[in-house]
């Protein structure tokens, strides 16, 4: 049967905006975990929760929730390794990279198996838990030491690989949405995260997406130019952006190897607008014509959920289940 699932990230509830402390976000926790219960989702996230900073609130921690803590980075940065960052291709959505490296790195104080232990048993159904890929880390750090986006990515892979290998959730994640736009890098990206995706236990995920900031597509490109990148992953399945792409893309996914098995986003988190039930089995009905019913293993957002209002987010994974039964039952 076809599984439910979420990406990964939720919006911050407003007590957790307040009150940004422990209790407050064991609570939400609790709530994002009970809400994914009720909606029927089968495979549940945290939210993303834990890595909530109001200094870095637009980019969810995606970024500098994992390399802040690192031992060998800084994360104030001179005007002149500012400009220099500033001049690299790709940042120009933000106006600041979130550290520069100055040495070797080390985990520091990143503890991602604590951070998974605040919702590890509250819930009995099948967990996820979803890590930044080291290639998009590179990509956003400024560089003063290794002066190589290969050797940083693999150092990079190195560290979140030994972090991983002490959670036993069911489906460990690695998110990339930067390779999407850079093609020319695929070698490099699936090879680091080849290198992180060795410390899992159990059912290996990357997410592919084209960007979300602040509810905007960011990087160019099509998946023609990245089934390379794709059938050299090392993993269980890919969690792929669909409902917002040209329909050309279901065509271009025939060429992922059968060992993959294909996540299918029918759900658009830069919309406002809730799905029908029709909608989304249409959706699914589509990639199953183009793909084979037999290679799709779930359906899910395109994306997190953190830019949209609670309530549209709620509505959406309800929708989502509701145009999985449809299609199932067709």
């Amino acid at each position: 049967m076809i599984q439910t699932t979420v990406v990964g990230s939720y919006p911050v509830p407003t007590w957790l905006q307040v009150f940004s402390n422990r209790e407050s976000l064991r609570d939400a926790i609790f709530a994002v975990i009970k809400t994914q219960e009720l909606a029927g989702i089968d495979v549940v996230a945290d939210g993303e929760l834990y890595r909530w900073d109001v200094n870095h609130a637009e980019t969810n921690g995606m970024i500098d929730y994992f390399v802040r803590p690192l031992d060998g980075v800084l994360t104030e940065l001179s005007g002149t390794q500012l400009a220099r960052w500033r001049n690299k291709p790709g940042n120009e959505f933000r106006n600041h990279p979130p550290g520069v490296v100055v040495g070797p790195l080390d985990a520091g104080q990143l503890n991602l198996a604590a951070d998974y232990a605040l919702y590890r048993d509250v819930t009995d159904r099948p967990k996820k838990f979803t890590v930044t890929s080291p290639y998009m880390l590179a990509k956003m750090l400024a560089d003063e030491h290794f002066h190589d986006l290969e050797t940083l990515v693999m150092a990079l892979a190195d560290v979140l690989k030994i972090q991983i290998q002490a959670i036993d959730a069911d489906v460990v994640q690695i998110d990339e949405a930067n390779v999407t736009g850079n093609a020319e890098d695929s070698e490099i990206a699936a090879n680091g995260i080849n290198r992180v995706l060795e410390g899992v236990q159990k059912e290996r995920a990357v997410h592919l997406c084209f960007g979300n900031y602040g509810g905007q597509t960011i990087q160019k490109g099509t998946y023609q130019r990245l089934i390379t990148f794709l059938n050299a992953l090392q993993t269980d399945h890919v969690v792929l952006e669909l409902a917002r792409r040209p329909k050309t893309d279901l065509q271009m996914l025939i060429d992922i190897e059968p060992q993959i098995g294909l996540g299918i986003g029918v759900i658009d988190i830069k919309d406002n607008e809730v799905e029908t039930a029709e909608v989304v089995a249409n959706r699914i009905e589509s990639a199953a014509n183009h793909l084979g019913v037999e290679r799709i293993r779930y359906v899910h957002p395109d994306c997190g959920f953190w830019m949209l209002p609670r309530s549209v987010s709620d509505a959406k994974m309800r929708a989502l289940v509701a145009g999985r039964d449809l299609f199932v039952g067709r």
